[in-house]
């Protein structure tokens, strides 16, 4: 199996050129604004944290407003439970990853590609990336493949990002966590998407991952300064010759998050809801569709 299986988790808005992947956080800086919000319930405070997926373990670490969030928190939510056993376990989880991520029997990548295949596997092999091996495999698990490899060249890893730190400490604190989705709906909402569609993304991620420290640059000073307006920009801007994949990965899974939080501001317990940063900025972002809900919604 190429590729580790750790970065697919709760990183679907982070299959577009990192789209939400390697911002890094202000550890140590004062800033008046984060990327972090505060919903008030009757009785209790959801906080929602647009989160970094892999970040490099000399950047690990959460600003203060954001560590206030955790400590005053008793339970957590996030894309995905990491302590479900389902995800924890290495073999179940490569059972998954295999059931999705291989293309109908028949059909190769170097099919799907077709007169495109030549040009991506130069592209590929620049990236240290040999399509040949990875033949079997449909292009969505490719183009993760290829991006893994891309940020791990830059130092960045899952097990530094903010949702495997906020995992383990909450496993330490005796926090629960909640998963808004399951492995399997995130793989199969990857898989489900029409090979064309999937040929598209792995050819752009392709050109443009020669762009990713540019890329990583405007997102990183977008995210320290909680500039919305400007990470908006940013994160969607790719999505813009991709309006259905965009619509699938981010649009379609923020209503139905919406309507699950909305439930959790009927609790009593406060919560820290820790997702892509992607779902909480721009028109069709959780934060807004809460607000059109009627819940007063903070930027902290």
């Amino acid at each position: 199996m190429p590729a580790t299986i750790r970065p697919l988790l709760g990183c679907l808005t982070s299959l577009a050129l990192a789209l939400s992947v390697a911002l890094l956080p202000a550890t140590g800086l004062a800033r008046d604004r984060h990327v972090l919000w505060a919903v008030q319930g009757q009785h209790n405070t959801v906080y929602l944290l647009g989160s970094v997926h892999v970040l490099r373990p000399q950047d690990a670490g959460l600003p203060p407003a954001m560590e206030r969030a955790y400590q005053e928190s008793e339970r957590l939510v996030m894309e995905i439970d990491l302590d479900d056993p389902g995800v924890s376990d290495p073999r179940a989880m490569l059972e998954d990853v295999q059931r999705f991520s291989m293309l109908p029997e028949g059909q190769s990548l170097r099919q799907v590609l077709g007169s495109d295949y030549a040009r991506s596997n130069a592209l590929a092999q620049q990236a240290g990336l040999d399509l040949a091996l990875l033949d079997r495999f449909a292009p969505w698990f490719v183009a993760t493949t290829l991006l893994e490899l891309e940020l791990g060249k830059r130092g960045f890893s899952p097990e530094h990002g903010i949702e495997q730190t906020l995992a383990a400490r909450a496993g330490r604190d005796r926090k629960p966590i909640e998963g808004l989705e399951t492995v399997a709906q995130q793989l199969g909402l990857l898989a489900g998407m029409p090979l064309p569609m999937q040929k598209r993304f792995l050819i752009m991620t392709l050109e443009d991952s020669r762009e990713l420290d540019r890329e990583l640059d405007e997102l990183v000073g977008a995210w320290r300064a909680g500039d919305t307006a400007a990470l908006a920009r940013v994160l969607t801007s790719e999505f813009d010759e991709f309006p259905d994949l965009y619509r699938r990965l981010t649009v379609d899974r923020n209503r139905a998050w919406t309507a699950q939080l909305a439930d959790l501001l009927d609790d009593r317990d406060d919560y820290l809801v820790v997702v892509g940063a992607l779902h909480l900025v721009g028109p069709d972002s959780v934060v807004e569709l809460l607000g059109k809900r009627g819940f007063a919604v903070v930027q902290q």
